[in-house]
């Protein structure tokens, strides 16, 4: 599947930009001291969703409904903030969003999907049952199916990764968490559109370690997706599309325990004040395990959303988080 060129990417751009203005990117003191090198963080928990998933939301939308302008309306399956993000793009096309959760999603991630005008049904004990069941309601419904990978999805998260690679000084190095892979797809077509040479890593939970597994095979292999911490990158089946993008363009894949997210996760709140939700901090948990590799380098860290429930964040920052069991 091929990625979008920059032409293509300034063109999502200007889309995501009627919405959204760009996010910052800063390099943070007590980061660098704690990482012992340059370090800077593309910030998209400042999207107005507070994740990332908003700009793919936004350019797959207007793509499809340009592909299917009859339709009445979006079936989407998410853990949380993609499922905001086809909320918020249904309703500002004017089309009806149902977005199905597993159970045991975010009470807050939940009630953000609701405020945004979407029906949300829940189904299933992980992510990949609540797409099955979703891709079966948009038969019965007679609705267009929002796939949680697509290419239009990559063009989408590549408008930040190309404001990320132009906002910063050369990155010798990038860490992009993997969920069902849009985000990384978009930051090597970023880097190869800018014909620049910083390496890309990709990032899982180690609860949830398909993509790793997969990517160390070369071939899709599922496994089991237990992430508690980081339920954004809880995925059971990669998609092949995205795996063959990672197979050319990225330098590894990793795999970071969930004590070490929650490290990450009061680092980032420690030093920039900031929060990242577990999915968010797992590119700064794989800095943090690779720290003694990464002096003298320049690092860019993704922190793709900040969106966590108020009494999972308290655990963190208390220390009283069972982590998820891994294989």
């Amino acid at each position: 599947m091929p990625l979008p060129s920059l032409d293509q990417i300034r063109e999502a751009q200007e889309l995501v930009y009627r919405t959204m203005p760009p996010t910052p990117q800063y390099t943070w003191p007590l980061l660098n001291q704690r990482l012992g090198t340059e370090v800077w963080v593309k910030h998209e928990n400042h999207t107005p969703l507070g994740a990332f998933k908003l700009r793919s939301a936004l350019v797959y939308a207007h793509w499809l409904k340009q592909m299917q302008p009859s339709t009445t309306g979006f079936v989407a399956a998410t853990r949380g903030n993609f499922g905001q993000g086809a909320g918020m793009a249904a309703r500002l096309l004017g089309l009806k969003a149902v977005i199905v959760v597993p159970h045991g999603n975010s009470v807050e991630k939940n009630r953000a999907m609701i405020a945004q005008g979407a029906e949300l049904i829940e189904h299933g004990e992980d992510f990949q049952e609540a797409l099955e069941h979703a891709r079966r309601l948009a038969r019965e419904r007679d609705l267009v199916m929002f796939e949680s990978y697509h290419e239009r999805l990559a063009w989408g998260t590549a408008t930040y990764a190309l404001e990320f690679l132009q906002g910063t000084p050369p990155l010798d190095i990038v860490y992009v968490p993997i969920g069902m892979g849009s985000s990384i797809c978009g930051m090597a077509a970023a880097r190869n559109a800018l014909g620049l040479t910083t390496e890309i890593v990709g990032v899982v939970d180690s609860a949830s370690p398909a993509y790793a597994i997969s990517f160390r095979e070369r071939k899709v292999v599922s496994a089991p997706a237990r992430s508690r911490l980081a339920d954004g990158v809880a995925c059971r089946t990669p998609h092949p599309d995205a795996l063959e993008i990672l197979f050319a363009n990225v330098a590894r894949v990793i795999q970071v325990s969930e004590s070490r997210i929650a490290e990450a996760m009061i680092a980032v709140y420690a030093d920039t004040h900031n929060l990242a939700e577990g999915a968010g901090a797992v590119s700064l948990a794989a800095a943090l395990d690779e720290r003694a590799s990464l002096r003298g380098k320049r690092v860019g860290i993704v922190l793709t959303g900040g969106n966590i429930d108020r009494e999972v964040f308290a655990a963190v920052l208390n220390g009283a988080l069972e982590p998820a069991r891994s294989e």
